[in-house]
């Protein structure tokens, strides 16, 4: 079984930073992908950043240049460094593993509100 539990939201002004953070237990292989996925009120869920174990990292459009994702293999942490937030950057920021199996499991998610 695998468990992923986000930390790190919360309030920023808009030019600011926020570091989020997922705690993964359970099986997780390090060769499989973990990422960063978010979901703005009235809007579907998009994806933000991913990292596959020791290889590349791929980030949305809207988010590069301004976010990075790095991953504790040992530790199974996946970050997300926010930098240069925007009001448009509002949204429940969900953590994300793909299994071997192709099961993907979500955390509860953590709100990040951008306002002056």
């Amino acid at each position: 079984q695998v468990q992923l539990v986000e930390s790190g939201g919360g309030l920023v002004q808009p030019g600011g930073s926020l570091r989020l953070s997922c705690a993964a237990s359970g099986s997780i292989f390090s060769g499989k992908s973990m990422g960063w996925y978010r979901q703005a009120p009235g809007k579907e869920r998009e994806w933000v950043a991913i990292t596959t174990g020791s290889g590349p990292t791929n980030y949305a459009d809207s988010v590069k240049g301004r976010f990075t994702i790095s991953r504790d293999i040992l530790k199974n942490i996946v970050n997300l460094q926010m930098n240069s937030l925007k009001p448009e950057d509002t949204a429940v920021y969900y953590c994300n593993y793909v299994g071997p199996t192709g099961v993907s499991y979500w955390g509860k998610g953590t709100l990040v509100t951008v306002s002056s």
